[in-house]
């Protein structure tokens, strides 16, 4: 079985069945399934696909490029006797975009949304024996009230648009747990008093018990009782053990309510932003990030194996990183896992390329998704900053609703986080926003330093950036280059990058090195982002191949992204 893992290493119990594997499948463009009934038991579709891959990519077996409207999926589930004693929720980790739950030809419920897991109660409709699950998907990437990010919205890939992704692309998978158990956790730390407080949503009466280990060792515990859906701990650490960049450090971390058991883990960092630098654990750190758009030759969306999520780390600290912006996608839990666990940081982002801000009810294609991202992915110590929105377009064709729609999301975002910085629009038209960043792909070393030359002293800036005339920079902002490079080589290869493409990969490297120093020697800039990890389909300015194969030795790079800046302790 492909992905065959656990899909939340931060909420694993050891009662659950992967139903990932070959599953039926049929295209619906009519949209007419529901009415043929393809939802009924027994009625079978008319081909299969590899779950969880999309029917687009070559690892679901399908391939089918095209639009599709819709589609459906089917398989048949066995449940014995015993996992019908206490509760079964179905889980998805991500289904695009609007999905319909079918159980023994039952709706069990609908879900909208085509980045964020879900899950479904679907005890009473389960039977000892042959079950059978029906997901109806559909999905309508031209549609500028869905979000849709780097998705191709013309028959083919072009520009920064890509293939698309339709239906379940993420694990599915089957919890069996008591009639009282954990719904959900929520975890924030204390690194000064050296505590873990955490917020438990649960189903039912009972004491909930939370045990905190450091390599085996137990070096905290606390329990509380609760009668209502809700109950808060404190749980003191005998030992203080904070998470470190390039390192990592978890805690490990049983939850138990009853006969439920929990295994997670936390990190014990601290983020914030101070005189207009980034603050990691009390000590000024420059963010060097890269572009991740978490893009897979094979799976599309999905990567091919929990091996390549990890690996995509790995590549990335060895080129000099420390961390990345997670682009235009909400990466799986698992990627989040391997960062949480080696140290590196990211920001976490919205798909909200797509999407139409400028209409009233674009704020419901994304407001809602967007809280459930921060709800799920809120305890990964990796993530140090959310970014709902990308290079936001639609300004000038509705000015006043635009500014409110980014206040509402920035204030929404900071009411469910004020732990981390946000930024409102990425390189777009910032109205409020935690730090000031901006997009600029001069591939002019000289002209990019001038650019940004006076921006502590006077707060003057004068590069070539996104909707550079909607923003006003006011000067002692929070300052970060997060888009820049993106320098084409692909000698041989029909693609694009940004500017004229170098002629050697001596100036490559020239080229990379001049930018980033520019930045580095910056005293106004808290970090750079480099555009990008690996190729993507025609876009040929990654540091990898789309089949991450490395275009330059990481020991050529390394040492010009990680060398020292002006800011740092």
């Amino acid at each position: 079985m492909d992905r065959a893992e656990h899909p939340k290493p931060q909420f694993e119990r050891e009662n659950w069945r992967n139903l990932n594997g070959v599953w039926q499948f049929e295209i619906d463009d009519a949209r007419s399934g529901e009415a043929r009934g393809l939802y009924e038991t027994g009625k079978a579709l008319s081909g299969t696909i590899n779950v969880p891959f999309c029917p687009e990519s070559a690892l679901s077996g399908v391939g089918h490029k095209d639009f599709m409207a819709a589609v459906w999926y089917k398989r048949t589930v066995t449940i014995g006797a015993d996992e019908l004693k206490g509760r079964a929720i179905l889980h998805f980790g991500a289904v695009d975009y609007l999905a319909a739950v079918y159980v023994n030809g039952e709706k069990a419920g609908t879900h909208k949304g085509g980045y964020v897991s879900f899950s479904m109660d679907v005890t009473s409709l389960l039977h000892e024996g042959e079950n059978e699950i029906a997901v109806y998907a559909e999905d309508d990437v031209r549609s500028r009230v869905i979000p849709s990010g780097k998705q191709s919205e013309k028959y083919a890939s072009y520009g920064c648009m890509y293939t698309r992704t339709t239906g379940i692309w993420q694990t599915v998978w089957m919890e069996f747990v008591p009639e009282s158990y954990i719904l959900s956790a929520r975890y924030l730390t204390d690194i000064h008093a050296g505590v873990l407080t955490l917020t438990a949503k649960v189903r039912g009466e009972g004491t909930l018990k939370a045990e905190a280990f450091w390599n085996g060792d137990k070096v905290g515990e606390a329990a509380a009782e609760t009668t209502g859906d809700a109950v808060t701990l404190t749980v003191p650490l005998s030992e203080t053990h904070l998470w470190e960049l390039g390192k990592g450090g978890l805690y490990d971390l049983i939850l138990s309510f009853g006969e439920d058991r929990v295994k997670s883990y936390f990190g014990l960092r601290e983020v914030g932003i101070a005189d207009g630098k980034f603050v990691f654990n009390g000590r000024v750190v420059f963010q060097r990030l890269v572009l991740d758009q978490g893009f897979y030759p094979d799976g599309i969306y999905t990567a091919p194996s929990d091996k390549e999520l990890e690996a995509d780390v790995d590549r990335s600290m060895a080129m000099g990183f420390n961390g990345a912006r997670l682009h235009e996608k909400v990466f799986e839990e698992r990627f989040l896992y391997h960062a949480d666990r080696k140290g590196y940081m990211v920001w976490a982002e919205y798909p909200n390329w797509g999407l139409d801000e400028s209409l009233p009810d674009a704020i419901y294609g994304l407001l809602p998704e967007w809280i459930s991202e921060i709800e799920r992915d809120t305890n990964h110590p990796a993530i140090i900053g959310w970014c709902p929105l990308n290079e936001t377009r639609m300004i000038d064709k509705n000015p006043e609703f635009y500014k409110s729609f980014l206040r509402l999301v920035y204030h929404a975002t900071k009411a469910m986080d004020p732990t981390r910085p946000v930024i409102d629009s990425s390189g777009g038209a910032h109205v409020e926003t935690d730090i000031f960043d901006v997009h600029d792909y001069d591939q002019n070393p000289e002209t990019f330093r001038a650019s940004y030359a006076r921006v502590l002293s006077d707060g003057v800036i004068d590069g070539r950036y996104f909707l550079k005339d909607k923003q006003q920079y006011a000067a002692g902002q929070p300052f970060f280059m997060s888009e820049y490079g993106g320098t084409r080589w692909a000698p041989g290869e029909e693609g694009w990058g940004y500017g004229n493409a170098p002629k050697t990969p001596e100036e490559v490297v020239a080229r990379i090195k001049g930018l980033t120093d520019a930045l580095l020697d910056n005293p106004a800039v808290l970090g750079y982002c480099y555009t990008q990890l690996t190729d993507v389909e025609q876009e040929k300015n990654g540091l990898y191949t789309y089949d991450r194969r490395a275009k330059f030795d990481p020991a050529i790079i390394s040492p010009i992204l990680s060398r020292k800046s002006v800011i740092e302790d």
